[in-house]
């Protein structure tokens, strides 16, 4: 299970938003089994508690600025982060789905997607990003999606879910010219984490290839290797669970 960042500090402190999910969940076992973590802070809508020792639980809500805010300000006064991951997402609800034609777009399941997908992790880098240590290596990354490429889509479709996901690349590149000036050791970066096993897939796996839809664990595990190779140099990138960029 475990998968030792050795690129970072012994006894690092790792943030995990929306640790609750499939994906955000896999994460929070994977850090709290590599013995060179020294903290996880597990942070989710329902504030799910975890076993052992290392976890810290919480609630945030990323539809809610002041919930934001409020978790964030006393894990930054808590001392430096050297990993953040926001690995929150929603794709489809009760209530809407992913467009097929430019007639079934809705104004208020854009506007969640929105808040979900882009604000919300926007709004956790603004909280954070002041907690990363002004020297050695640290990594925030959010979990994108490769439908979120402009020049990679040719099939249309899913228009709310791409251009959220569009954005948050704008957002993690335009945050990582900053980031360069002011921790020129850290990076931040979105991560394709594949099609995963999770409620956010699970109407749309008939034509995943066999042997591409993914366990959470796996993802994961692949999405930490990745970000143990990652440099500053990658810092305003998307990679995907096998290292390879997504394009822009």
């Amino acid at each position: 299970m475990s998968n030792t960042l050795s690129s970072l500090p012994e006894n690092y402190r790792a943030v995990i938003v929306g640790a609750s999910g499939g994906i955000g969940g896999a994460f929070v076992r994977h850090l709290a089994a590599d013995p060179r973590c020294g903290e996880v802070i597990a942070l989710s809508r329902s504030g799910r508690v975890y076993q052992g020792a290392k976890i810290t639980p919480g609630r945030i809500d990323l539809e809610d600025p002041a919930s934001i805010r409020g978790a964030l300000v006393p894990v930054s006064a808590g001392g430096p982060v050297h990993l953040v991951i926001v690995a929150s997402g929603v794709l489809h609800g009760e209530d809407f789905g992913p467009e097929k034609t430019w007639r079934h777009l809705n104004a208020a399941s854009m506007a969640r997607l929105f808040a979900i997908n882009t604000t919300g992790p926007a709004l956790v880098a603004a909280a954070l990003l002041d907690a990363l240590p002004r020297e050695g290596k640290s990594v925030f990354a959010a979990l994108s999606a490769r439908v979120g490429s402009i020049s990679d889509n040719r099939l249309g479709g899913w228009h709310a879910y791409r251009a959220s996901k569009a954005a948050l690349n704008q957002i993690i590149r335009t945050l990582s010219i900053e980031l360069a000036r002011k921790r020129p050791e850290a990076l931040i970066v979105g991560l394709h984490p594949g099609t995963v096993e999770t409620a956010l897939s699970e109407p749309f796996r008939g034509n995943v290839p066999e042997g591409k839809l993914f366990t959470p664990e796996y993802s994961a595990g692949h999405l930490l290797k990745v970000i143990d190779t990652l440099g500053p140099e990658h810092s305003g990138r998307c990679f995907d669970f096998a290292g390879e960029e997504v394009a822009p």
